[in-house]
């Protein structure tokens, strides 16, 4: 058991090595060939689309040109409804204060997800800073124009003085459209020369920022959440936890934050010509923060029009790939590769598709996702189950070589070459197989690693209830009791909640341990190690899984369970086999004892 685990860790280990040398060698060259393909097929698109976005930015120019700006100081707040969100403007700056997504629920307010958090009287969602990101963001009350139910202009008269200290006069506007159905909006910035000349804005042309913080609210103290820094660049994806940092993300086809289940992304329409540097803060005036603010570059011409496509919703792989086909989205966007935001298990994401389509198939029939979770368990214990026979049945036959294998090792001691040829031989004639022990742990753990992210990420179990009262969501961990008062060290622990997964999954980790080590007794382990893998392990796992997404630790549950009757099948299995090896052996023994009617003398 023990030679059979480390075999296992050093296979996994060699698969992990040969699979990212593979992937170096020949999926990556395949990846670059198809980028090139790509970026063929956007050459011979990009007239059209230059043409379109000219078209585009003339008819922005001209709504703000065509407006006659008087500065207002009124401070006032302007609401557009979607099917998929209610935001909430405030003409300070023309910036979001509210952007609550109608379709999914935060289960601490019994409302719409709050995406926009953390916003303070100087630091909004979307808000505008001329220069860097070092400069504050625009206070200023701006005009307003609302041209439909989806579309809203806030306009101001600005005047700077240029490198030579002339004084320079513009209009800074912001044009938000929004789709009914989509949940991606168009943010255009548009800067108009009131003078007809040049201007310069320094080293940077302005700075956009999005909400100070995502939503649901962000505890830290929760390590099954997570804040991200996203970003598709140069074709390479770019994740990292939230940190205080400038990131060299020059040109990024989108960048912005990720939540364990909802993001905040995005893309400019000309990012080669628009993105100068991109910056990161994990504060927000003392709170857990999670923002991005993107630098144009200097804009040296008298009029500057800039697009942004901003997607704000869940982070969800059926609706980041629809911004892929430009004909399942309002904004004709095609290959916009939002779906590179999603959380993967890196070179095993092909065992999560696999997961996942199989998880989406049962769910059709069963309705519910706790009860699909228990369908592909035991689908793929039934899968399983010849590896862990035969496993099983390999170490009876390891047990039957033993001494013959001992008279090897202490033959060929000085002659390690000699040994590992005679050693082969004797597993020829046994039909035993080294590697048959650990072929199914290396399965189970890879199959176990896809899993985890699969239950950890998968946004339909999002809220997905398996037995009310006790399962309410998949996502989170379950409870059959929740209280208020904080308790020293055990609060901090529990999370203030009574878990009964976490005592099913011990409790049945511990029986399968116990039949398993009765099943094989001599496993040539000292009596401390079985010891521990018997109640340390699954006592150690209690502490670290217990506040772990209930559907992954409805998986294990169920799993130990079925496992503890296929042991059994196999405990059978062996016993038998065993039995048949005793008679043999006796047999074995009569035969030495008495030859021809005569004791033999050995």
């Amino acid at each position: 058991m023990e030679k059979n685990t480390i075999l296992a860790i050093a296979l996994s280990t060699i698969v992990l090595i040969v699979s990212l040398f593979i992937q170096t060698k020949y999926v990556m060259p395949r990846q670059q060939e198809k980028a090139r393909e790509q970026a063929a097929e956007f050459e011979a698109k990009k007239e059209e689309q230059e043409a379109q976005i000219k078209a585009e930015k003339e008819m922005i120019s001209a709504s703000f040109s065509e407006t006659t700006v008087q500065n207002s100081e009124d401070v006032q707040e302007f609401v557009i409804s979607t099917n998929k969100a209610k935001i909430t403007f405030t003409n300070r700056g023309g910036d979001i204060i509210s952007y609550q997504l109608l379709e999914h629920k935060d289960k601490e307010t019994d409302s719409g997800v709050e995406m926009v958090n953390n916003i303070t009287s100087s630091n909004r969602a979307f808000s505008l800073s001329f220069g860097g990101t070092e400069n504050p963001a625009l206070n200023d009350v701006f005009n307003v124009t609302k041209k439909d139910d989806y579309t809203i202009l806030f306009y101001r008269d600005y005047e700077i003085k240029d490198s030579e200290g002339n004084p320079k006069k513009f209009t800074l506007g912001k044009r938000y459209t929004f789709s009914p159905d989509d949940y991606a909006f168009k943010l255009d910035i548009s800067i108009i020369s009131k003078e007809g000349g040049k201007f310069e804005l320094g080293g940077a042309s302005y700075t956009l920022r999005t909400a100070p913080q995502i939503g649901p609210r962000y505890d830290k103290k929760n390590r099954y959440e997570v804040r991200q820094v996203l970003a598709l660049n140069g074709g390479k994806k770019f994740r990292k936890n939230i940190s205080d940092k400038f990131y060299d993300l020059n040109s990024v086809d989108w960048a912005g934050v990720g939540g364990k289940y909802f993001t905040m992304l995005v893309k400019p329409s000309s990012p080669y010509d628009m993105i100068g540097k991109i910056k990161v803060s994990s504060k927000s005036e003392n709170e857990d923060g999670c923002q991005i603010f993107i630098s144009r570059k200097p804009v040296l011409d008298e009029t500057s029009n800039d697009t942004y496509y901003i997607y704000v919703g869940p982070r969800q792989e059926r609706e980041l790939i629809k911004y892929n086909d430009q004909t399942k989205n309002a904004w004709n966007l095609s290959n916009a590769k939002f779906n590179e935001a999603l959380q993967t298990s890196g070179f095993l994401s092909w065992i999560e598709i696999i997961l996942k389509w199989c998880l989406e198939k049962i769910n059709l029939f069963a309705h519910n996702w706790g009860i699909s979770i228990i369908i592909l368990t035991i689908l793929l214990k039934i899968v399983l189950f010849p590896l862990n026979k035969n496993a099983a049945m390999g170490s009876l036959k390891m047990q039957k070589i033993q001494p013959k294998m001992k008279v090897l090792q202490e033959k060929y001691k000085n002659d390690q070459q000699k040994l590992s040829m005679e050693m082969q031989k004797l597993y020829k004639e046994a039909g035993y197989n080294p590697m048959s022990g650990c072929l199914p742990m290396v399965v189970q753990m890879f199959i176990l690693f896809a899993l985890y992210n699969v239950f950890n990420n998968y946004f339909e179990f999002r809220g997905a209830s398996f037995v009310k009262g006790w399962i309410e969501d998949l996502s989170a961990g379950d409870s059959i009791w929740t209280w208020k008062r904080n308790i020293p060290f055990i609060s901090a622990f529990t999370m203030n909640n009574l878990r009964l997964l976490p005592f099913i999954y011990t409790a049945s980790q511990l029986l399968n341990g116990k039949i398993t080590q009765y099943g094989n007794p001599g496993t040539g382990a000292s009596q401390s190690q079985m010891k521990f893998m018997m109640y340390g392990m699954p006592l150690m796992f209690f502490f670290l899984f217990y506040n772990v997404p209930s559907g992954l630790l409805l998986y294990w549950a169920v799993s130990n369970i079925i496992q503890i009757g296929q042991q059994l099948v196999i405990n059978s299995v062996m016993n038998k086999k065993r039995s048949e090896l005793e008679n043999e052996k006796t047999v074995n023994k009569n035969v030495l004892k008495f030859k021809g009617g005569k004791k033999k003398t050995r």
